[in-house]
């Protein structure tokens, strides 16, 4: 049976819209190492496996997020391991009052953004992630409070990632803002928005829901490291 292309996210990303930022070869690749650690493989073969292997760092972690059952190659062990809905959206529910200045981050932004991502913790995040796609945040008295872009992209789809707020503006609808500003964005690409959030948050995936998303898929996500 055919895979759909959202069915290795990571690996579909890395070998067509995001190939620039990859290493590794025909079987599996991974995120150059200030980019991001997440990395996929072509399926479940021995070569692809093997050519996993060779990418977990000595010192660090490789993170999978894929529909299959995740195959640990041998001298790999799992970190951390999860299960996680990705969602796609359907029809945008969107307010047409915009409550919050929303504006492109650059650059300039780049240790605003690190900051805020080490502070909430919204996924992986490294100080060169913010170069997968585009980045919108909202700054208040000159300081970022809150920021969502995209990740992941392939034909068609663009994944909505790293949306946070500082703690002490939580409650004002900014992630929710934030959120329908990059589908907004995705959209008039022509492309599909969707997301990927770990099974166990509910509360996000309520909210998600109430923005016109649902579940596509579940999703296996393990982190991997040397055994």
């Amino acid at each position: 049976m055919t895979e759909h292309i959202l069915d290795r996210p990571i690996w579909n990303s890395l070998t067509t819209a995001h190939a620039r930022f990859a290493t590794g070869d025909g079987n599996a690749r991974r995120f150059k190492k200030n980019i991001s650690i997440f990395a996929g493989q072509k399926d479940e073969s021995a070569e692809s496996l093997d050519a996993l292997a060779r990418l977990v760092p000595p010192d660090g972690n490789l993170f999978l997020i894929q529909v299959a059952p995740v195959v640990l190659p041998d001298g790999v062990r799992s970190a951390m391991s999860g299960e996680g809905c990705q969602m796609l959206l359907e029809t945008l529910n969107a307010s047409k009052t915009k409550a919050h200045h929303i504006e492109r981050l650059g650059a300039a932004d780049a240790k605003e953004m690190y900051d805020l991502a080490m502070l909430t913790k919204p996924g992986p995040y490294l100080m060169d992630t913010r170069l997968l796609g585009d980045f919108w945040g909202v700054k208040e008295d000159g300081k970022l409070i809150a920021m969502a872009g995209e990740r992941f992209r392939h034909e068609d789809f663009a994944e909505i990632s790293g949306v946070c707020t500082h703690p002490d503006h939580l409650g004002r609808g900014l992630a929710h803002e934030l959120c329908v500003h990059v589908a907004e964005q995705i959209l008039a690409r022509g492309e599909h928005p969707y997301l990927q959030v770990f099974a166990t948050n509910t509360r996000a995936i309520r909210v998600y829901e109430n923005l016109g998303f649902r579940t596509r898929a579940q999703v296996n996500a393990v982190m991997l490291e040397r055994a």
